[in-house]
């Protein structure tokens, strides 16, 4: 919970180069988005993680898209200080209890949050939130599950992100408009500090 509450805005991640992973870190925490979630989508992911650790010590840097408990090792042997999951399995449960790290676990329907629940998580990642009913499914988990907080992710923008934050069990959303793949390809430092400063600037109320 205290590195879900650190910004409003996660950015989600994917580096597919090497050399973009400094800058874009040093960009992000420049415009107040200290938490920074790299997706093991590609084959930089890892390389990224580490380099980010070594240049940017005021970044909490953590992997994203983990599927399997390999994964949650590999990651956490590359300097990420937490893990993040599409889904929620007790493999990837065992895996964040051994290794020590904190994990947020997907979730998207009702029994996936009560095994959640069961397996000790109050913090759980809504994913995909759009597709699994945005906001309204939000209220609806808030009526049954209110000690249950949340992290949205997926189909997240600009625009309907003050939605989210503005509900009592949303502690922040994770977007990828923050950290755009054109904006990386274009060394655009300066933009995306921007981006993330207008996000940094995001209200929210859990």
């Amino acid at each position: 919970m205290a590195i879900l509450q650190r910004a409003p805005v996660i950015p989600v991640i994917v580096v597919d180069e090497l050399r973009h992973a400094v800058p874009l870190a040093e960009a992000l925490v420049a415009g107040g988005l200290s938490v920074l979630e790299v997706t093991l989508r590609t084959a930089a992911a890892l390389p990224a993680v580490e380099a980010m650790r070594r240049a940017v010590p005021d970044a909490l840097v953590g992997a994203g898209t983990i599927t399997t408990a390999a994964q949650f090792a590999a990651a956490r042997d590359a300097g990420a200080q937490f893990g993040v999951s599409p889904g929620l399995t007790t493999e990837l449960a065992a895996a964040s209890g051994e290794l020590g790290q904190p994990w947020l676990p997907g979730i998207m329907t009702p029994s996936e949050l009560l095994q959640a629940r069961a397996l000790g998580f109050s913090c759980c990642k809504l994913f995909p939130a759009q597709q699994a009913g945005g906001t309204g499914m939000l209220k609806a988990f808030h009526a049954v599950f209110p000690e249950v907080r949340f992290c949205p992710t997926g189909g997240i923008t600009r625009e309907n992100a003050p939605g989210f934050l503005a509900l009592p069990n949303v502690l922040c959303v994770g977007g990828s408009w923050v950290a755009p793949r054109d904006r990386m390809a274009a060394g655009d430092w300066e933009g995306i500090r921007q981006l993330a400063q207008d996000a940094a600037s995001l209200s929210r109320v859990a």
